[in-house]
Parts: structure tokens; sequence; C-alpha cells
């Protein structure tokens, strides 16, 4: 492991297509897995209301025929079930060398999770973890869904957080595959939130967390 820090270049975007999203991502994958030593990666958005699926969900966790209806409906190579973006989402799509940091998954979901618990501690909410399931929740409402994908040790897609998001569209699915456990919004608790507010929250965090030093793109 690696205990200097490294530089991790910030992309703070606003609402962004997700197919548009996906391709930057890949790409800044590719490059990286050619050259191991080039900057990590943070991106910050929004992305308009769509759903994904990770690689190996269950399609029955949609409650509707996406040939039929229609959303925008993506299956991708990120891990884990169905979930739902919308505006007012918060989405972190990290592109990290986990050479750099730990090459163990469990270790940097862990972190994911640890970057969202000290977010929510910053506005004095107790979120938590739950075991046997991946991502961050609050008062029994999961607040956070994280999924990722890891090619050679460079890690793509991961988490979003519910801001003041309108969580119709998570009643068309059964959220992450968990049929007995309620998504939440944090608004709920802090009325008036924003995702512009806690954008820069997260990635101080984040750099703190992962001991990075940011640099602000524009």
């Amino acid at each position: 492991m690696f205990s200097s820090t490294r530089k991790c270049l910030l992309y703070q975007q606003g609402l962004v297509p997700y197919l548009e999203a996906h391709e930057w991502q890949k790409s800044l994958l590719v490059e990286r897995r050619e050259n191991p030593e080039l900057d990590d990666v943070l991106i910050l958005l929004e992305h308009p209301s769509v759903y994904t699926l990770g690689k190996g969900a269950n399609h029955d966790f949609l409650k509707f025929d996406p040939q039929v209806i229609g959303y925008e409906v993506y299956q991708v190579e990120r891990g884990g079930e169905v979930t739902y973006h919308c505006p007012g989402q918060l989405i972190g799509y990290p592109i990290m060398n986990l050479q750099y940091h730990q090459k163990d998954l469990n270790w940097y979901l862990r972190q994911l999770e640890k970057v969202l618990i000290q977010t929510l501690e910053i506005y004095g909410l107790h979120g938590e973890c739950l075991p046997g399931f991946t991502g961050v929740w609050l008062e029994g409402y999961k607040i956070a869904a994280i999924g990722i994908k890891v090619s050679r040790w460079i890690t793509m897609h991961g988490f979003a957080i519910n801001i003041c998001a309108d969580m119709t569209g998570f009643k068309h699915i059964v959220p992450c595959g968990i049929v007995d456990k309620p998504v939440g919004c944090l608004e709920k608790w802090l009325p008036g939130i924003t995702v512009k507010e806690v954008s820069p929250i997260v990635a101080h965090v984040f750099a703190q967390v992962f001991n990075l030093e940011l640099v602000r793109q524009s």
C-alpha cells in the first residue's frame, strides 16, 4: 500500500445523460490501464431519470416491461441489482487505481461507505451500514447505494446519495433487490438541502478518507 498523498482530478458537473457519463468513465479507465501513473479522478454529477441494472441483475426487480414503457433502462458492467437515478441525487464516479491504495475490493467498498457516513455526520445525522448489505442507511431508510466495477485494480461506477430527489421513480422497481427496506431522501431530515450544497462536502470527505489531494477541473 502507498502512503503518500496522490492527486485526484475533481470534476463537478451538473446534469449529464447517463450514457455520456458512462462513456466518459470507460475512457478514463482505459487511459489508466494504459498508463497506471495517471492521477485518480472523482466525477460528481446528476443524471436525468434513468434505471440501471448490474451485470448479473434480476430483471424481475423491474416492475414494468422496458420494451413497452418508455423509461430509459441500461444494463451495465457494475455489480448489484437495479437502481434509479434522477435529478436531486448526487452521484459519484471514482476512477481510482487501487494499486496505489489497497488491492482489496471489500476495503474499497467500506471506504466509500465511510465517505457517505462521514458526510452525514457533518449534518449531525447518524448513517450506518447493515450486515450483509452494501450502502448506507439512515433511520432505517437506504439513503445511498453503491455499485462498482474494477478492471486491473482500476475502479469505475460508484455511489449515489439521495439529496432532494423526486423518489417516485423508485416505486417502479425493487431498489437494489431489497424488498423489505425503504429508500429515503436527505431532505426528509434536512428540508431545503441541495445537491450543490452537498457536492463539495462529499468531495472534501472523499479526499480525506482516501488520502487524496483534490485538483479541481473545469
